[in-house]
């Protein structure tokens, strides 16, 4: 699975006072550490963007002093995402579009003009759609209509949108069933999706384990890539497939085999409770590893 690289994030103190300040370090040291980690892409998310559009300028350009790699600019303000487009150097990642009016209207035509490839989530201005027909419908409306404007599938990325696994179990077991099907509801497209969503509200030393164990669950649907964070070293040594027994006990849940818990290690067992709440076999509570 390719990794956008998710830590260069406005909402983060470190990033936010970089920006303010005009100081290169802290970001370039970001972006030297994925880059380092494995990461596909470095996401450069500045939020909506609404006071200081230029700020994507400054980041695109200190990111691009110290690392090669293609950038994801992930922002919702039309004028903050051509700030970023027009100073890549790499073909980039406009992230993210949407079937939402104004970002049919704003973001697609950014797409056509700076021939980059494009996030589109399943998104519509009631929201996000509750089930996978509402998700399947969304996505082809606003497919349709970025192939209309000269945009094909190969360079569309597919976005379902992840809620949390705290606030919303169903759906985090709906997400993977649309990926399942969305290669034949739109032959030759990617897809990506905001992995650490799954473990938002959670405590913090379980959200790796959750991030990690959807992340093979959403591999195995047939996810292309996550948006995720490539300094968490296990993550990345399950992507790159050098835990082929955490891999084979998360398969193992996913087709529901009768798994004697005894016979697994302790770390085996936690991933395979993980993979039975986030399939929802099993009902989520903060204490899933403890039951």
């Amino acid at each position: 699975m390719k990794i956008i690289g998710e830590n260069i994030h406005i909402i983060s103190r470190t990033v936010n006072d970089a920006v303010k300040e005009r100081n290169p370090r802290p970001i370039q040291e970001l972006a030297l550490a994925q880059a380092k980690a494995g990461a596909d892409y470095i996401d450069v998310n500045v939020g909506p963007a609404r006071k200081n559009p230029e700020n994507v300028s400054w980041l695109v350009d200190v990111i691009q002093q110290v690392t090669d790699l293609p950038l994801s600019i992930d922002t919702m303000n039309p004028v903050a995402m051509e700030n970023g487009l027009k100073l890549c150097k790499k073909r980039p990642l406009l992230n993210s579009a949407s079937g939402r009016i104004d970002s049919k209207t704003n973001m697609l035509p950014l797409a056509v003009k700076y021939k980059c490839d494009v996030v589109i989530s399943v998104l519509v201005d009631t929201g996000c759609p509750p089930d996978v027909e509402g998700r399947s419908e969304s996505i082809m409306n606003t497919v349709t209509l970025a192939n209309e404007l000269g945009i094909p599938n190969e360079d569309i990325w597919v976005d379902p949108i992840i809620l949390p696994v705290s606030g919303d179990q169903v759906q985090v077991g709906l997400c993977l069933e649309f990926v399942k099907i969305l290669q034949d509801l739109l032959p030759g497209v990617k897809s990506t999706v905001g992995l650490s969503n799954v473990s938002n509200g959670t405590p913090e030393h379980l959200r790796p384990i959750l991030n990690r164990t959807y992340m093979v669950m959403l591999e195995r649907c047939g996810m292309y890539s996550a948006i995720a964070d490539p300094l968490d070293s296990e993550l990345m040594a399950i992507n790159r497939g050098e835990r082929p027994n955490i891999v084979k006990v998360i398969h193992r849940v996913m087709d529901g085999e009768d798994i004697d818990l005894n016979s697994l290690t302790p770390e085996e067992r936690n991933y395979a409770k993980t993979a039975k709440v986030l399939k929802g076999d099993i009902l989520y509570s903060h204490a899933w590893l403890e039951v």
